[in-house]
């Protein structure tokens, strides 16, 4: 990557400058957050549940938790209608600071809302607000930042820069489940009850100004003279679902396919504490593999879709994925050692990562700039809400119904299909020049 902001030349269109190191960071920054926050809120659950949702029944008190944690899902669709769209009529740099902003709001309330025992019901209550402000940043983050980093790339190398969004979710469960393992050695159980258990959301509210600081210096890649004209958040959606709605649907099953896989495989641990009943050390191992090998192998999905295309790049792993899932929940299932869990984990990673990663590039080359933000916003906003935010509860709710603990692999191969499907529909736009 240039460390400096030079001019690329696009045949017939004016020049775009070209992303630096700097500019990459914070382009994907939110994203970082986004699975940082997650990862981290998942790892203190029941701890959060004692200090905000107080009951005798300490089931009661981790379901409202994770009940609270997900109603930061409702708020997503909001904001990647509305953040999309404002994306598309005022520039990429204007929404990336909103999304940032908003986040470091949400990341506020949750770090430092004082416990049900200080201040009583208000406490649930800016705990909620917390979630839902952050669900609305979150779901108009991905759409700027992702439209930016297209926009901004040099044009043979933009799957690989835009393929740093999935990226920087393997750092965030990295760091997210560093940090978690450290904070529970270092602390004792009490302290870590007390308060220890908001230092992460600190340190990562922590980066918001650093955020902010980068994201203002951003150079704007939305050419207004190419931007839509239409002056409303009505007129941009009407625009959009008028002539694009095809492409928004296509994406919106692509988005699904990826988006249970990755839930799915975020569950390891879960699983393999609950179902498959190992030790906590081996089951956080699984976490943080999983984001070990998102990071490099969504990087190296980028790359091969600048060398062969789009679409053989997605199709390929995701048909990997559909043969390979059920034999590897079966090994695991069966011989319930670190190794096989580890290994397998690792193999459903990487072939996950390497299609996913490049349909966050395909998408919004398949639309015109008036559109691009907006319509990624609204498929990615919809699809993580609707699927990515009940993926756990179904494959809970099917492993306790049915007492197969290959129920997992079920519900990640039907939505591969499904999504294998969509990507054949898609129009291939590796040396195809973005639309205007």
């Amino acid at each position: 990557m240039a460390d400096s902001m030079t001019a690329v030349a696009i045949p017939g269109s004016s020049p775009v400058p070209q992303i630096s190191r700097t500019a990459v960071a914070a382009a994907v920054l939110g994203n970082v957050l986004e699975f940082y926050d997650f990862s981290t809120y998942a790892f203190f659950a029941v701890m959060i549940g004692r200090a905000f949702f107080p009951a005798e029944n300490p089931l009661i008190s981790l379901l409202l938790s994770v009940a609270t944690f997900g109603v930061g899902f409702i708020t997503r669709p909001l904001g990647g209608f509305l953040i999309g769209a404002y994306s598309d009529r005022a520039g990429r740099k204007p929404a990336m600071l909103l999304t940032i902003a908003l986040m470091g709001i949400g990341m506020l309330g949750l770090a430092l809302t004082p416990s049900y025992a200080t201040i009583g019901p208000a406490a649930p209550i800016l705990v909620v607000l917390a979630r839902l402000i952050q669900g609305f940043a979150l779901g108009g983050e991905v759409g700027p930042a992702t439209s930016f980093l297209i926009e901004a790339a040099p044009p043979a190398e933009r799957g690989y820069y835009a393929s740093w969004q999935l990226a920087s979710q393997g750092v965030a469960t990295l760091i997210a489940g560093a940090l978690g393992v450290v904070l529970s050695v270092a602390l004792s159980a009490e302290a870590m009850e007390a308060w220890g258990w908001r230092i992460p959301f600190l340190l990562g509210m922590a980066i918001i100004p650093v955020g902010l600081y980068i994201r203002r210096h951003l150079p704007e890649t939305l050419d207004q003279e190419a931007a839509t004209t239409q002056h409303s958040v009505q007129g941009v959606l009407s625009f959009l679902f008028a002539n694009h709605l095809r492409a928004v649907l296509l994406a919106l099953l692509v988005i699904m396919a990826g988006t249970i896989s990755t839930y799915i495989l975020n569950y390891m641990t879960t699983y393999a504490m609950t179902t498959l009943h190992m030790a906590t050390s081996v089951s956080i191992a699984a976490t943080m593999m999983v984001g070990l090998f998102t990071l490099i192998f969504s990087l190296a999905g980028g790359l091969l879709a600048d060398r062969v295309g789009r679409k053989p790049v997605m199709i390929v792993p995701r048909i990997a994925l559909v043969v390979l899932a059920y034999p590897a929940f079966l090994m695991m299932a069966e011989a319930r050692t670190a190794t096989v869990l580890l290994l397998t984990t690792a193999l459903l990673t990487a072939l996950n990562a390497i299609g996913a990663a490049v349909s966050l590039v395909l998408i919004p080359e398949s639309l015109p700039k008036s559109v691009r933000s907006t319509g990624l916003s609204v498929a990615y906003a919809v699809g993580v809400t609707v699927f990515g935010g009940t993926t756990q509860f179904v494959i809970t709710a099917l492993i306790g119904a049915t007492g197969n603990p290959l129920s997992p692999a079920w519900y990640m191969i039907i939505s591969s299909l499904i999504g294998v499907v969509a990507m054949m529909m898609m129009t291939e736009t590796k040396d195809a020049a973005l639309a205007d």
